[in-house]
């Protein structure tokens, strides 16, 4: 399949809209900052009747009460999918499997699962493989997030203007897309349809590989320190640049640990791909050629510049 077969946009406007409440009650796997922000919207827009919210840790559940953000919570599992007719993935990607194995039992017949995951591919066909025939799989990957998390960092703006990316399959229920897609609609999301290996390719290339740069960067620099200037606090000198560069280094290591294992093939590839253009700078550098950095610097700058 193509890129251009494999990615939709669609506006808005050409969009049938499904009558409200979407879905009689979401359970909320995870109510950190996406998570808790999409409970938010969903309860100020009454898009679910009602929204249950399940974690590890009850004072975090207590807060996304207080934040509207879920009607009640509880760290039973099976107790929150007990009903459910729209189920949330919110966790770690590498979670999903083992959730949803526990959930499927008591959920709504129906049930539509979905996820905010920046990880699809292989994880969207084996999400399917585990629902009955009767239940819908809509894979969801709002790219909204902060280098902070948790419920704290939840806001009912958070999704206003950002791209949201759904990966149906051939397996997808019409009626399950739909709603999925009016309620990141509601929330103020730009919604694009794309394959689940394309999504892959794409955000491993756009997020998975500036992520690794900026976690590579903060400790090479410790490295330098420790060689080059020892007892000297480099990261006390830097500007803008450093700190513009690292600030995704701040992100969740157990997350993009995930991330990465999900999506190894595609980053290892990225990765190299990165280093090739590193060791070409690096070979005109050694070799003193200003006219050949000034060709590579300013290719990149122009590409740079086409950024909306």
């Amino acid at each position: 399949m193509s890129p251009a077969a494999s990615t939709r946009l669609q506006s808005e406007a050409n969009t049938p809209r499904p009558p409200l409440p979407l879905f009689k009650q979401m359970t909320i796997v995870g109510v950190g900052l996406i998570g808790g922000s999409l409970g938010m919207v969903c309860k100020q827009q009454r898009l679910v009747a009602h929204i249950v919210g399940t974690g590890r840790r009850i004072e975090n559940l207590k807060k996304a009460v207080e934040f509207h953000a879920i009607d009640r919570f509880t760290t039973n599992l099976e107790d929150s999918a007990s009903g459910t007719d729209l189920l949330v993935l919110a966790t770690p990607v590498a979670t999903f499997e083992a959730i949803l194995k526990v959930c499927i039992p008591h959920l709504a017949l129906d049930a539509v699962v979905t996820d905010v995951g920046s990880v699809k591919g292989t994880l969207v066909a084996r999400m399917e493989d585990l629902v009955p025939d009767a239940m819908s799989v809509v894979g969801a990957h709002p790219i909204a997030g902060k280098e902070k998390s948790g419920i704290n960092a939840a806001s009912l703006d958070l999704f206003h203007g950002a791209r949201c990316i759904l990966t149906p399959t051939t397996r997808t229920k019409a009626p399950a897309l739909l709603k999925v897609r009016h309620m990141w609609e509601a929330a103020g999301a730009r919604i694009t349809e794309m394959d689940p290996e394309l999504h892959d390719r794409v955000l491993g290339a756009v997020s998975h590989l500036p992520h690794m740069i900026a976690y590579a960067l903060v400790n090479a620099l410790f490295t330098i320190q420790d060689a080059q200037t020892p007892g000297v606090e480099l990261q006390s000198f830097s500007g803008g640049g450093y700190k513009d560069t690292t600030r995704i280094a701040a992100s969740s290591p157990e997350m993009w640990r995930d991330i990465c294992l999900w999506n190894r093939e595609n980053l290892v590839s990225q990765i190299e791909t990165y280093q090739a253009s590193l060791e070409k700078l690096k070979a005109l550098i050694k070799a003193g050629d200003g006219d050949g950095l000034i060709r590579e610097l300013d290719q990149a700058k122009q590409r740079r510049d086409r950024i909306m």
